[in-house]
């Protein structure tokens, strides 16, 4: 069996930011209430010409730019999104085109909607070990104002648009926790796009809030002892950035008292898929943290759908 070592991360964020100054005139909403429910400021919004694709293209060549490494390299390439507006081709083939890669590399897309990072780190992780890959790039990447409903004060003033990448190779040893991952099929209507709904997200954010505060912490120590460490030789925890309510007590909640915690909502939004890359490529380049540390990355999201893993950083 071969182990899998993280080389890099890198993002892309559109250049328009959007204060929540500028919501108040779109819907009855103030900055005030905002900040307060879920601890957003301002996020993102992609220009009209950049879909999925583009915006995860822009966080691969940040990401293969950081390692050093050619695209050449690249031989599996997974997309994490749930707002990819075409079924066929996927998001992985067309980055695949765009970044040039000469040789077959797999293509897939993942989508459990805002988990879907962790499930797709799983994957390659899985596929490097049984030698089905050695050079993944694992994409999460996301333009949620596609499927934003402005009418809706509850939902518009939460989504963003942005991606992150790690790249991740075959190594002799092991850096990458086995993942914890799973379902809560009783709340798989709490976050939902669907076509009866025009296909605009929507929500029943108090099942989900009451869901991670009672759940979250549990599940959160369970990844961590998979990893084999205890929860103060954690570096950094890395949430899904949906809720800063939710992200910032959970170091206490489980005892991570040296960790830096990622906090990128407050200024990136809920970018879904594309949050965990996103915020720790902009915690690493704020904060430089020692190669080899390791970070908790946890998602959950629609289905209700969750993955973690414990990464070594590179």
């Amino acid at each position: 069996m071969t182990g899998t070592r993280l080389v890099a991360v890198g993002h892309y964020q559109p250049e328009r930011v959007v204060p929540n100054s500028e919501l108040e005139t779109m819907v009855e909403t103030s900055d005030e209430w905002i900040q307060r429910r879920v601890g957003i400021k301002e996020r993102r919004w992609a220009a009209p010409e950049e879909s999925v694709d583009v915006l995860a293209e822009r966080a691969a060549l940040d990401t293969l730019a950081k390692a050093g490494t050619g695209v050449d390299q690249i031989d599996m390439v997974i997309v994490a999104t749930c707002s990819a507006l075409d079924r066929s081709p996927n998001m992985a083939a067309r980055v695949a085109a765009r970044l040039g890669i000469p040789t077959s590399p797999v293509t897939i897309d993942i989508n459990t909607a805002c988990s879907g990072f962790p499930h797709a780190v799983a994957i390659a992780q899985h596929a490097i070990s049984a030698g089905a890959a050695t050079t993944a790039l694992v994409i999460g990447a996301e333009k949620l104002t596609d499927v934003t409903d402005f009418t809706d004060r509850t939902t518009c003033v939460l989504t963003a648009d942005g991606a992150g990448a790690f790249l991740l190779t075959a190594d002799a040893d092991e850096h990458i926790s086995p993942v914890l991952w799973g379902c809560v099929p009783e709340l798989g209507d709490a976050v939902r796009i669907e076509r009866a709904n025009d296909d605009k997200f929507a929500q029943n954010g108090r099942a989900v809030y009451r869901w991670t505060t009672f759940e979250l912490p549990r599940i959160a120590r369970e990844v961590i002892d998979r990893a084999k460490i205890a929860p103060e030789d954690l570096a950094a925890i890395v949430l899904h950035q949906a809720n800063l309510r939710i992200i910032e007590p959970l170091a206490n909640k489980i005892g991570a008292v040296n960790a830096v915690v990622a906090t990128d909502v407050t200024v990136s939004g809920n970018t879904s898929a594309a949050s965990i890359p996103l915020a720790l490529s902009k915690l690493l380049e704020e904060n430089p943290l020692p190669s080899g540390s390791p970070a908790l990355l946890f998602a959950f999201g629609g289905g209700l759908a969750y993955a973690g893993q414990v990464v070594k950083l590179p």
